[in-house]
């Protein structure tokens, strides 16, 4: 069987992968075998934490609604609670955003859960 180079295919794939390693520290941006490693890795990480900021951001957010609540005299899960029943439909970001930025809204609104509860 004749041999068959690499040709311009190879080239063009290496060219990809070390493109896409460009940045990387060592020999992670230059030698094509350790790049590809840190690209296939760099990829998978890229995956795993776009579901993992959502976790994040929700995480964030509840400890900031958790924080606002109690100095109103609420705990996050009363708070929760309280809004549900009373038919509020605001999300967590939205109460989170409040509880930063307008105390006096976040107030009536842990007031209106607080009257439900009882």
């Amino acid at each position: 069987m004749p041999r068959v180079k690499g040709g311009y295919v190879a080239r063009r794939r290496r060219k990809k992968v070390l493109k896409l390693a460009k940045g990387y520290r060592g020999s992670k941006h230059r030698l094509f075998k350790t790049a590809q490693g840190q690209v296939m890795k760099s990829l998978l990480y890229a995956y795993r934490d776009r579901r993992q900021k959502k976790r994040d951001f929700r995480k964030l957010w509840i400890t900031r609604i958790n924080a606002a609540a109690r100095i109103n005299g609420l705990s996050y899960s009363r708070m929760m609670h309280g809004l549900k029943v009373a038919g509020v439909n605001v999300n967590r970001k939205m109460l989170a955003d409040l509880a930063v930025n307008d105390e006096a809204a976040f107030a009536q609104l842990a007031e209106q859960a607080k009257s439900n509860l009882k």
